[in-house]
């Protein structure tokens, strides 16, 4: 069942965080659906714009709908992660996105505040909910990329006033994580402090983190065992989740972890089965230890055995 993260948000928030997991293929969306319903968790699913032109924005649209089908107990949110304004419109007018969020944090204060309030009357005409960012993550995620020397902590001051401004339905804040796989390679660390002054200024809002994948060491080593070459990758510790959720993070984006499951698995494969031609075999290897992985973070995140509450509330 496809709902609005809004609707997600308000079980959510103070108590657990929503994973949101970026997907490409049948293969992923198969593991995730599984390693949800496995962990008995709402989700998130996230298309980014790299995504939908990776074959064509109506292939993942399909495997959405078929896998709604498929896995009709799942309570799901299906949202465009790091849209700019024009994939926003396309998303919104699609009558498929149940969320879109707009980015336009590379632009100034008041052009990001002006850009994000147009998606969100367009948005909000047809029961749509919009996420919004303020402050930069450093690193690397498709087209998105920031420096780590220009890369802005959300001011909380200024969080309130974006918020109240625009309409948003939900906030991604810059509080110290970055893109990719290769997160606090310098100064940077988590700042539970900025987190909490903007849960001060905006008590009950959602809150959202980004740039939140773990990257754990031992699929790092692996993949480097394998023929990989991840030297320094490094991620948050997904034992700080549920301190974010309690101060108001309800949605955690995890998207490089989900890559680094699948190179592994491939490379491993391919190195012990040098054989092999045929995808069947590795793609179910792949299903298989993907839904482990979202069974895995579900937990970390406190999601895990929540749906039945959910459903329970969405029926009101």
């Amino acid at each position: 069942m496809i709902v609005t993260t809004k609707q997600l948000f308000e079980h959510a928030y103070g108590k657990y965080a929503v994973g949101a997991y970026n997907i490409n293929n049948l293969e992923q969306t198969m593991g995730l659906f599984r390693g949800n319903l496995d962990s008995q968790a709402p989700f998130i699913i996230q298309i980014s714009k790299g995504a939908r032109s990776y074959t064509h924005k109506l292939m993942l649209e399909g495997l959405i709908r078929s896998a709604d089908q498929v896995f009709p107990d799942a309570i799901f949110a299906v949202h465009l992660d790091h849209g700019d304004e024009e994939t926003c419109y396309d998303c919104i007018n699609s009558g498929f996105y149940s969320s879109v969020m707009i980015d336009a944090s590379h632009e100034d204060f008041e052009t990001n505040i002006a850009i994000t309030r147009r998606v969100v009357e367009a948005a909000h005409a047809k029961g749509i909910v919009v996420e919004a960012e303020l402050g930069q993550l450093g690193g690397v995620e498709e087209h998105v990329k920031v420096d780590e020397a220009n890369a802005k902590l959300t001011d909380p001051d200024m969080a309130k006033e974006f918020v109240e401004r625009t309409g948003c339905d939900s906030l991604a804040c810059a509080i110290g994580t970055s893109h990719g796989a290769f997160k606090f390679t310098g100064s940077q660390t988590l700042r539970f402090d900025v987190l909490a002054e903007i849960q001060k200024r905006l008590p009950g809002f959602p809150l959202v983190m980004h740039g939140s994948s773990s990257v754990p060491q031992e699929e790092v080593e692996r993949i480097n065992a394998a023929g990989g070459n991840l030297k320094g990758a490094r991620g948050v510790d997904e034992t700080q989740f549920r301190r974010a959720a309690e101060l108001g993070v309800t949605k955690v984006n995890i998207d490089t972890d989900g890559r680094l499951v699948w190179t592994r698995v491939h490379r491993e494969y391919f190195r012990d089965h040098p054989e092999n031609f045929d995808l069947r075999p590795i793609g179910k290897v792949f299903m298989a230890e993907y839904a482990k992985f979202i069974a895995h973070k579900n937990e970390m995140l406190g999601s895990a055995g929540q749906l039945e509450a959910v459903r329970r509330l969405l029926k009101g």
